[in-house]
């Protein structure tokens, strides 16, 4: 079988050339199988990422459900998942604290808008060039953020005020706060954390963050713990989608959030193809980067259009799709309408998941994206160690678009620097 080189050009859906190719009953059972297996992964991190995010939990599932099987049905890699993700908390959060719901929406969908239009210009084969200590540096640097925003509900905190969005003044009210900690909220969230660790290492197969989150709302109802629920924070989930609607549009407001859309289209181009390059890198296959994010832009409006948040392709979830034995994007459109389903059936049960369980499922995503051991390694090379501290160090202190561009631009003068030193 060709490993999709010579058509990674092409402005193609993967799955239509899956179609083409012949698609049996085989195939679809090992696609069924991937996607109940993802849309048990994806189910509670899609909650999870939309809390932190500063929305409500239904919100990401609902960007899993309609952007992850766009995703799916037009994109460019045969194994990509897409879903809310990790990565994009701190931009979300930050765009619904300053704008509000609708201004979030409407990010997002002019943020599709320009991933679409990247993607017809030809932009994405130039993405994948973006230096590694870059993409390590700005990643451990939202990691470290994510971890900070999860203190509060990891220890049950009671704040007098709003959290703060900025690192060093959101620790600083926290160590004030804890005081007021939560001591049964503390202990459930180590517990889940170890718990999810030691599944991970002696039963990798297993839904350990569906599992952790099922326990824990398990002991919540049974034993009544005094911890912040779903259903005490937002009241429960719906049990279906929403009717889609158009946020507010208007020029000044277009103009007011232009730079959080940009921010959000230049994560979401990166973000993306690197996790279709994972999984080339997985299966021995060539993603095409340029209908990968037409996909992804179409996926971003219509999950705005219908209440979600950012879509964007993700690495554990695609890598668990290979694992499982996909073999199509079939699968990544099934995982969305089990997701679907299981919001229908078991809406009620989800009131009572406890904050603190989904706050520990998020302090593995961190840990996961941090990838301390790749960041040892840059270290070793001092080019690469001034690339990813410029980058890691940017993206704490100020924000995610000045650390890749530090990144960049400190990549770009040592690159300089070195071809001035060749002789010719």
């Amino acid at each position: 079988m060709p490993d999709g080189s010579s058509t990674s050009h092409l402005y193609r859906p993967k799955l239509l050339s899956v179609i083409a190719e012949g698609y049996d009953l085989a195939a679809f059972r090992k696609d069924f199988v991937a996607a109940l297996t993802v849309a048990i992964v994806a189910l509670p991190l899609s909650m999870a990422i939309a809390i932190a995010s500063g929305v409500a939990p239904e919100r990401g599932l609902y960007t899993a459900i309609i952007g992850g099987a766009l995703v799916s049905a037009l994109g460019g890699s045969r194994y990509q998942i897409g879903g809310p993700a990790g990565a994009f908390i701190v931009l979300v959060a930050a765009t619904v604290a300053k704008f509000g719901l609708s201004g979030l929406l409407l990010t997002i969908m002019l943020s599709g808008a320009m991933l679409t239009l990247l993607g017809v210009l030809g932009i994405g084969r130039f993405i994948r060039y973006i230096p590694d200590p870059v993409t390590v540096g700005f990643t451990s640097g939202i990691a470290v953020t994510i971890f900070a925003g999860q203190i509060k509900d990891l220890l049950g905190l009671h704040l007098a005020g709003a959290e703060p969005p900025e690192l060093l003044p959101k620790l600083e009210t926290l160590a004030q706060s804890l005081g007021t900690i939560t001591p049964a909220a503390t202990i459930l969230a180590i517990i889940l954390v170890a718990l999810i660790f030691t599944l991970r290492r002696f039963k990798p197969a297993w839904p350990r963050k569906l599992i952790a989150v099922v326990l824990a709302s398990a002991a919540v109802a049974a034993f009544h713990l005094p911890v912040a629920t779903i259903g005490s924070k937002f009241g429960g989930i719906p049990h279906g989608l929403p009717w889609p609607s158009l946020p507010a549009i208007s020029w000044p407001t277009i103009l007011q959030v232009l730079p959080s859309a940009l921010a959000f289209t230049l994560l979401g181009g990166i973000e993306s193809l690197l996790s279709a390059k994972v999984a080339d890198s997985m299966t021995a296959r060539k993603h095409r980067s340029n209908m990968e994010l037409v996909a992804q832009g179409i996926a971003n409006i219509a999950s705005a259009f219908f209440g979600g948040i950012a879509v964007t392709g993700t690495i554990a979830r695609t890598a668990t799709n290979i694992r499982a034995g996909a073999k199509s994007p079939l699968s990544g459109i099934m995982h969305s309408g089990f997701i679907l389903l299981f919001m229908m059936i078991a809406a009620p049960l989800a009131s009572y998941v406890p904050l603190c369980a989904l706050a520990a499922v998020l302090v593995v995503v961190c840990w996961n994206m941090a990838d301390i051991e790749e960041f040892g390694n840059l270290l070793r090379d001092w080019r690469a160690a001034i690339v990813l501290l410029a980058t890691f160090g940017f993206t704490l202190a100020v924000d995610l678009i000045a650390g890749i561009v530090a990144g960049c631009l400190m990549a770009a003068i040592l690159y300089l620097l070195r071809k001035q030193k060749i002789p010719h």
